[in-house]
């Protein structure tokens, strides 16, 4: 009995110890194949943003980091052809109604929005999800200084809210809001 009883435990037991060795080393190995490609998607995906943010910058200089009220952002300088920086690109995140929003903003040497990409967002379909259209994006456009989120209509200084997608709506604003104190902070713009 004794004898039947051993089989009974050892032999599923060394079954599933096996199982587990096997999808372990499959996942190793899936990973060692598909993260530099992954790594380089991301790479590709962060020029492509950089180039759609700060449209006339010829080339950008390596990541560099600044602390602001005791955060610490990511930023590119964007380069004319002649070697001069002709604006920023920041890197930002702050917070939306679904969790953090993650921003590229381009900011000319004259401290006005060039460009705006979200990198990556997870707000309420049909709602929030809404600011990654172009309509809405290009409301940041040759804006300055701090900007404002309005319900109904838009000035020099505000953007208009998403319908049903107010804290998204700000949490853009605040996004491009630290991008620009960033470049404020560097030197850029009509304040640096």
């Amino acid at each position: 009995m004794k004898q039947s009883k051993i089989k009974e435990i050892v032999i599923p037991a060394l079954s599933l110890f096996v199982i587990c060795i096997v999808v372990t080393a499959l996942l190793g190995l899936t990973n060692a194949v598909t993260a530099p490609k992954i790594e380089e998607l991301a790479v590709e995906t962060q020029e492509a943003a950089k180039k759609e943010v700060l449209a006339d910058a010829a080339s950008f200089g390596e990541a560099e980091q600044t602390q602001l009220s005791g955060t610490t952002y990511t930023y590119y300088k964007g380069l004319a052809a002649d070697g001069s920086v002709m604006g920023y690109v920041v890197e930002t995140v702050s917070k939306g109604y679904g969790g953090d929003i993650s921003l590229m903003v381009g900011v000319g040497a004259d401290g006005t929005v060039q460009g705006v990409s979200i990198l990556s967002i997870n707000e309420t379909a049909g709602l929030g999800m809404n600011a990654e259209n172009p309509e809405f994006l290009e409301q940041f456009l040759g804006k300055s200084g701090t900007i404002g989120v309005q319900k109904n209509g838009s000035s020099d200084t505000e953007i208009q809210a998403l319908t049903g997608a107010t804290i998204t709506s700000e949490a853009m604003a605040d996004g491009v809001n630290q991008a620009l104190l960033v470049c404020e902070q560097l030197g850029g713009g009509e304040n640096g």
